[in-house]
Order: structure tokens, then C-alpha cells, then sequence
């Protein structure tokens, strides 16, 4: 029978051990460390200035910081960051391992970064702070597949993207969340988390995510579970939970003991503090088993989810026999809002009903035009606003990797002289793109018409010309992704009801990583008569190959002649050996189109011909960047380079488009040219 006395010191020994057992399983994991970017050996004086340095750092730790950089006064930077979740005693844990260790792995080095489950620790000689790095890494992923091997985890993309987009509103840089996905009758569970140090600003968070997601899906995108950490931010995504639960709140304290009155003597005998001593007898026994229990479940518990989470790391893959229409379908109606009536420039998931009543059930007299892929219809939402409708046909050579590679890509991009796609729809057997509705429909309904042409006059040929050349450099070097679009032409140039151009049809565009230059490929996309000769002949594609296209544009647009299936009457010579004929024998103003040639600043129009003979040149180290193009487009003082001849072996290869517009336009500009023989999906 236990006192009351032996009860009590029964609950602090349980409680000391409970205490030293969590304190034990709480200790941080080492995952990498990364000693880079040495400039030479550390002195003495480095690091006398270094430890004094950490003894800083792990004292704000234990002041509750769960983020904190500080410099030395002979330029040592540091910081360190726990991870948002832990709690206090697991933030200063793993800052104070993590100042210990990375001086043991590190004893040399003026540069390191030490990572942790629970926190980043990271020091320079150079001043780091606010600049978002990515460089060097540590990326982990689980050695099994989500989906089939090298199929994105279109579920992982869409739920990091949600928490970018939320981590930019939050002061801590940091947001996790979880979320359902249903594969058919089962129900899977995912989780992510995303988490910048708070040196940065909100833009430059953004930025460093954003990169990492890039990587992501060149090296992890189709792995059940992965993780990329930067010195400045991380991704995590798993089919399990990694986090810790939030605090429990405080537990009620006990009713304090209060001296009770001495019972009266009894005199009936013991019966009373018989009973007396039973119950209180049977309550220490009962709370004895609670306790017991309550342990006994948390050890169990703790164990097995520990062993779970190690099981996770080699554990047998789940496989997810979903088609890539369900899982597109499953990543957009998550992430896009599910209305037709707004104007805010989100994007929204479209149901079919919705599609087929402002199309009139997609009836010809709504019929805008139609490619390779299939038509496009004019719409009008039940708030009276006009869109263009891509319905991608069960014929269509551009199929469902295009499809969600245009929303996917599209989705991301925000530039006046873009095409807006204001959402999707994936029912049934039909797959849609909700474009805004341009007016003037493409570029090559007007620059090919011998009537309509008239209408560009050389202000707007100009103002063409140089919103085309702003938003591929937008593309190439000033959007958070680095773009190509591999389908640069008349037909995918839109014009809004001023003409002003936006560029569209993304199906065939390709992400680059940050540092990444070219690429290659075996299955050519695009339209002849418009591919840089490296990607025509070897595969080979990159900005200078979108350059290179931009240049064969800007020459139709000063010229007003197609170069695919041009044919000159007086010489057998494809468009680019006639045009770089006429410009050595001085006569480039026959270059110009009848129609503007007597209105038009000669001197301007002979400029943009020098230029676009710039983007043309066979090697493509020699072109210019888009970025360099728009400076010798807004400034005459720019003197221009004499350009080497252009690849006229291209030219000789150059076959009919077989997906003209007819002079019709289709009002979205999706009109790519689907020749059976040349082109394919990349």
C-alpha cells in the first residue's frame, strides 16, 4: 500500500525520468557540413574572434532567439536558424551542437555551413547577410518514386508553391502545412515546409524558394520524400510529418491542499477511515496506473514514430498509378480558385458547365480559329468579360506534358507584354486553357494580310518590336525562372485592342536552372524557318537560340514577308540569304514593306534590320543577349557591331507552316506548327 508521501515521490521520480529520457531523444540531428569558399587558413586572431563569436550566438539561443545574426568587430559574419517549429530548449540544443561541431569539421576554414534537422548554422568572412544564397546545398530525397521514374509529383510542386506564396506574408519566413491526396479510394498524406533566414527581405525569400523549387524538379520532383537546404533557405517534402507538435497548454495545477477541520472522534468505531484510507488507496493506484499508462503509450508511441521516420528513409515506394491528367487535374483545382466572376488576376480552376455556356457549347460562330493542337473559341463569362478558350484535341500532337507545362509555366509569369492565362479545366475528356481575350487576335493575321497590314503603321511595328524584345528578356533574365520558349513567331505574338504585343503558347517552353546554359534535346519542337541553327540540326537550345528567333521575327515585322515557304521571283534563295544580300550590296531599304517604306524613318527601319541581322549570326556566342538588344533598341547612340552572316543552310531546309491562321488569327495565339515530320514533344 503506497503513502501518500511514497506517491508523491514516486510522480517526481517518473517526471525526472520522462524529463531526461525526452531530453535524450531531443538531441539535434546532424545531417551535412559544407567547409567552402576558404580564403586562406584561419589565424589565431580568427579564431579567438570566432569562439567569442558563437559564445554570442548560443547565448541568444538561450535568451529564446530562434533567428540571430551578428558580425565581429575584424568582419566575421554569422547567423544561425532554427527551424520554425522546435521548441525553445530544441533551438538552443542544436545551436549549441551545431557552434561545437562545426569548428571541429571546419578548424581551418574562414567560410562553413553546418546543417541540422533542427537548425542552420553558418559563418564567413565576407558579409553575407540579406543576399538570398542557394549555393552550396545539401539535397536529400528518398531513393524510391512517387509516380513512374521522372514524372514530377505534381502535388509536392503545388503545395511548396502555396507555401511560397504564404511564407512572402509571414515576418518569420517560415510556413508549413499538410495536405490530402486522393489516388483513387486512398487517401495519402504530404507534407511541406518552406523557411528562409530573416536576414533576407520578403522579395529575396521569395527568389531563393523559388530557385530551390527549380533544382527540385531536375533532381527530386518524383521521389516520395526530399529536401533541399541552402545557406539563405530550404524546401521539405515527405509523405510523413517532421515537425513538432505545437506546445500542449499549460496544465491545470493541482487544488491546492487545504487544512481540513479534525474530524469529531469516532465513535462508532474505525469504519469511516476504513473507508477513507480504501479510497485513497485505490486513487494512488489509479493514478499510478494513469501515469503509467500515459508513459508507457508515449514511449511506445515516440519509438514506433521514430522507427516509422527511419523505416521512411529506405521504405518500400507507394506507388501512386494515377494518370497525368488526375494528378493535374488534383494539383490545379487545389491551388486555383474555383469561380468565374473575378478580376483580382488570380488563376481559376473553370468547371466544364461554366466553359460550355460562355462558348454557346463550343459552336462555330464562336470558332476564333484553330492550330495543330485543335481550335479556339471565344467566351463571355456570366460577369460579361470576354476570354479565349484553348481546347486541346484528343488528335492534338501537343498533349498533356504541353498542356501542363503551359499552366504550370504561364501560372508563374507576370509581365504586361505575357499573355494572361486566367485559368484551366481538366473534366471529363476535355482539356482547356482560359486565356484573356485579345481583340486583335496574333500578329501574323495583320502582318501577312495584304488589307490588314495597313493597319501597322511604323509606330506600331516599333512599339511591337520592342514590348516582344521586354518580355523575352523578362523571360530569359528577369523573372524568377529562367525560360525559354523554343517557339518564338508571328503566331504566338498577340495583340491587345491597342496592338500592343503579348507573347504566348508556352507548351513548348523549358525551365533553366539558375546557372544552366544550354540544353539538348533528340525531340525537336518549334517551327522552321524560326529555329537557330543548333537546335534545328544538333538539338542544342538556349537564350541565344530564343534570339535568334526574335530576329527572324523582327525582320517580318520591318519587312513584311514570311520567311517560312518565301520564295523570291527573280532568285531561287531562302528569305535570310535574300535579306543578307541586299544589306552587304547597301540596298537594305528594299527590305522594307511597301506599305510604310515611304512613311517611315529610313534610318530607324535600317537600325532594326542591323540588329536582327545581330540576333541571326550562325554562332551563338556571337548574338546578343535580349537584354543588350533592348539597350540597342532604345539607344542610337549604341554603336552597332558589323554582324557575320547568318546560316543559310537553315534557310535552304525551311518547309511551309501548315498551321497558318489564314489571316483569321485565333485570338489566343495558339497556333503552333504541327508538322508530322519535324515536330514532337520535348
Amino acid at each position: 500500500m503506497f503513502s501518500l508521501r511514497n506517491y508523491i515521490v514516486f510522480l517526481l521520480l517518473l517526471f525526472a525520468f520522462l524529463t531526461l529520457t525526452s531530453s535524450i531523444n531531443s538531441q539535434p540531428t546532424l545531417r551535412h557540413n559544407d567547409c567552402y569558399g576558404s580564403t586562406g587558413t584561419a589565424n589565431a586572431s580568427y579564431n579567438s574572434s570566432l569562439t567569442a563569436l558563437f559564445e554570442s550566438l548560443s547565448s541568444k539561443a538561450s535568451q529564446n532567439y530562434s533567428f540571430y545574426n551578428e558580425s565581429s568587430n575584424i568582419s566575421i559574419y554569422s547567423l544561425y536558424l532554427c527551424r520554425g517549429d522546435v521548441s525553445n530548449e530544441t533551438c538552443k540544443s542544436c545551436v549549441s551542437s551545431a557552434t561545437q561541431e562545426i569548428r571541429n569539421r571546419c578548424p581551418s576554414s574562414k567560410t562553413a555551413i553546418i546543417w541540422y534537422d533542427e537548425c542552420t548554422l553558418r559563418y564567413a568572412d565576407v558579409n553575407f547577410f540579406g543576399k538570398p544564397d542557394t549555393q552550396p546545398w545539401l539535397i536529400m530525397n528518398n531513393v524510391e518514386n512517387t509516380t513512374s521514374p521522372g514524372q514530377p509529383n505534381f502535388y509536392a510542386r503545388g503545395l511548396l508553391e502555396q507555401l511560397i506564396g504564404r511564407v512572402n506574408e509571414k515576418d518569420r519566413l517560415f510556413e508549413t502545412d499538410e495536405q490530402i491526396v486522393k489516388i483513387g479510394d486512398r487517401s495519402l498524406p504530404s507534407y511541406g515546409l518552406v523557411q528562409c533566414t530573416r536576414d533576407l527581405d520578403v522579395g529575396s525569400c521569395g527568389k531563393c524558394l523559388s530557385d530551390l523549387v527549380v533544382e527540385a524538379q531536375v533532381c527530386c520532383e518524383s521521389k516520395i520524400g526530399w529536401r533541399i537546404s541552402g545557406p539563405s533557405c530550404s524546401l521539405r517534402y515527405e509523405n510523413y510529418s517532421f515537425t513538432e507538435p505545437p506546445p500542449a497548454p499549460p496544465a491545470t495545477p493541482p487544488s491546492q491542499l487545504v487544512p481540513q477541520a479534525q474530524p469529531p472522534p469516532d465513535n462508532g468505531g474505525g469504519g469511516k477511515k476504513t473507508t477513507k484510507i480504501i479510497v485513497i488507496t485505490i486513487a494512488s493506484i489509479a493514478s499510478i496506473a494513469v501515469v503509467a499508462a500515459l508513459f508507457g503509450f508515449w514511449y511506445y508511441s515516440s519509438s514506433g514514430r521514430r522507427k516509422q521516420e527511419r523505416d521512411r528513409e529506405t521504405g518500400q515506394e507507394i506507388p501512386l498509378r494515377n494518370n497525368l491528367a488526375r494528378s493535374l487535374s488534383m494539383h490545379l483545382m487545389d491551388n486555383m480558385h474555383a469561380r468565374d466572376d473575378d478580376d483580382s488576376g488570380e488563376m481559376h480552376y473553370f468547371d466544364l458547365t461554366t466553359i460550355l455556356t460562355a462558348t454557346n457549347n463550343f459552336s462555330d460562330v464562336n470558332k476564333l480559329g484553330e492550330g495543330g493542337f485543335g481550335p479556339v473559341y471565344k467566351g463571355k463569362l456570366i460577369n460579361g468579360k470576354e476570354i479565349a478558350v484553348k481546347r486541346l484535341s484528343m488528335k492534338s500532337k501537343q498533349g498533356l506534358e504541353e498542356f501542363k507545362n503551359e499552366v504550370i509555366l504561364i501560372a508563374k509569369l507576370q509581365h504586361k507584354n505575357l499573355v494572361r492565362l486566367l485559368g484551366c479545366c481538366l473534366e471529363e475528356d476535355e482539356k482547356l486553357l482560359v486565356y484573356e481575350f485579345m481583340a486583335n487576335t496574333s500578329l501574323d493575321a495583320f502582318l501577312f494580310d495584304p488589307n490588314k497590314c495597313k493597319d501597322l503603321d511604323w509606330a506600331k511595328r516599333k512599339n511591337i518590336v520592342n514590348g516582344i524584345a521586354k518580355g523575352l528578356q523578362y523571360l530569359h533574365e528577369d523573372s524568377r525562372l529562367k525560360i525559354i520558349h523554343r517557339d518564338m513567331k508571328a503566331s504566338n505574338v498577340l495583340l491587345d485592342d491597342e496592338m500592343n504585343p503579348k507573347i504566348s503558347d508556352f507548351g513548348t517552353a523549358r525551365i533553366f536552372g539558375s546557372n544552366q546554359m544550354e540544353a539538348n534535346t533528340i525531340r525537336i519542337v518549334g517551327t522552321y524557318g524560326y529555329m537557330a541553327p543548333e537546335y534545328a540540326m544538333e538539338g542544342l537550345f538556349s537564350m541565344k537560340s530564343d534570339v535568334y528567333s526574335f530576329g527572324i521575327l523582327m525582320l517580318e515585322i520591318v519587312s513584311g514577308k514570311k520567311n517560312s515557304g518565301f520564295n523570291h521571283p527573280d532568285r531561287a534563295q531562302s528569305f535570310l540569304s535574300y535579306v543578307w544580300q541586299l544589306w552587304n550590296e547597301g540596298k537594305g531599304v528594299e527590305l522594307i514593306d511597301q506599305t510604310i517604306v515611304d512613311i517611315c524613318p529610313i534610318s530607324e527601319a535600317l537600325r532594326l534590320i542591323h540588329i536582327a541581322l545581330l540576333c541571326v549570326q550562325e554562332d551563338p556566342n556571337d548574338r546578343p543577349t535580349m537584354s543588350r538588344v533592348n539597350l540597342m533598341l532604345a539607344s542610337k547612340s549604341i554603336n552597332l557591331p558589323k554582324p557575320s552572316a547568318p546560316p543559310f543552310s537553315v534557310g535552304r531546309l525551311i518547309i511551309f507552316d501548315q498551321s497558318s491562321t489564314n489571316g483569321t488569327g485565333t485570338g489566343t495565339g495558339f497556333v503552333t506548327s504541327d508538322l508530322s515530320s519535324t515536330s514532337a514533344s520535348s
